[in-house]
């Protein structure tokens, strides 16, 4: 496998790692995180390396959760946060995460990625609906949606 398929599938790994983790956060917060953390990663199939990014991810959603829900409290025209089904709201959390605070993902990548991850675990309606918000949201932060930008 090239290296940059390689890398794509460990990183579709960790977001779905990620994802999984957030969405189980989001139920039952752990008193301990990190160790929570370490637990899960370690019922996973490859060795926790191989989860580096899932994990940097985990950390950088419940670090700024409360920036992220208020971008999603803003751009869920007409729906109740309360209501959003908890799977919709950790893939939506992940993409928003990556979209502001990792700027070498181009935003598009991000939202292609949650797009994904609707299809495979959440319901088709789901769909639409992640991908609308993301998109208003690629509307609003300024940048290439489309490229990297570089570290200053």
């Amino acid at each position: 496998m090239s290296s940059n398929k390689a890398l794509f599938a460990q990183r579709r790994d960790g977001r779905v790692a990620a994802m999984q983790y957030i969405f189980a956060w989001s139920i039952n917060t752990p008193k301990n995180l990190s160790d929570d953390i370490r637990t899960f990663i370690e019922t996973l199939e490859q060795p926790r390396e191989h989860y580096a990014f899932g994990e940097e991810l985990i950390h950088g959603v419940i670090k700024n959760v409360d920036e992220i829900d208020g971008r999603i409290r803003g751009l869920a025209h007409n729906w109740d946060f309360d209501r959003i089904a908890k799977i919709d709201l950790a893939i939506m959390r992940l993409a928003i995460f990556e979209m502001i605070h990792r700027k070498d993902i181009p935003p598009v990548v991000s939202i292609n990625e949650a797009i994904d991850l609707s299809k495979q675990f959440s319901n088709l309606d789901a769909k639409r609906f992640i991908n609308g918000i993301l998109d208003r949201l690629k509307d609003q932060i300024g940048r290439d949606s489309r490229k990297v930008e570089k570290a200053e």
